[in-house]
């Protein structure tokens, strides 16, 4: 049996559930279609702006993006909160988060961190170029 692989679109839609009650004043946001995927923001603005990362964040741990579900269903469920649809362009959000940096702790040796020094090698440039071309391998 042939089994085909669904790809996932590029760009996606989910409706968002802002509640500001309870919470200092800050906004909670919710997405009823991936469970445990919370941001949250200062203002509603700020929540509107968070949102689509932590979409982002969450979609790649499912092998297939759940379908989202019809907003006037979610409003109608939520009738004293704000749902909006939050949209991201998850192919230019995952190169976005690729491009992070982190810091990382090395060691090496002595004679060599001196010499790199003198030479003014910069660490951070040098152990990532190095790294990309052994991956590249």
């Amino acid at each position: 049996m042939l089994t085909l692989k669904m790809k996932n679109p590029d760009y996606v839609v989910y409706p968002a559930i802002f509640d500001n009650t309870n919470n200092d004043g800050f906004y909670t946001v919710t997405f009823p279609d991936i469970p445990d995927t919370v941001s949250q923001g200062k203002t509603l603005t700020d929540a509107m702006e968070q949102a689509p990362d932590a979409i982002a964040v969450a979609l790649p741990d499912y092998p297939i993006y759940p379908k989202p579900s019809d907003i006037k269903k979610v409003q109608a469920e939520n009738p004293d909160l704000v749902v909006s649809l939050v949209g991201v362009n998850m192919k230019e959000k995952l190169k976005q988060m690729r491009k992070r940096t982190i810091h990382k702790n090395v060691t090496i040796p002595v004679a060599l961190a001196d010499e790199a020094d003198k030479q003014g090698i910069n660490f951070s440039e040098t152990l990532t170029k190095a790294l990309e071309d052994k991956i590249k391998a």
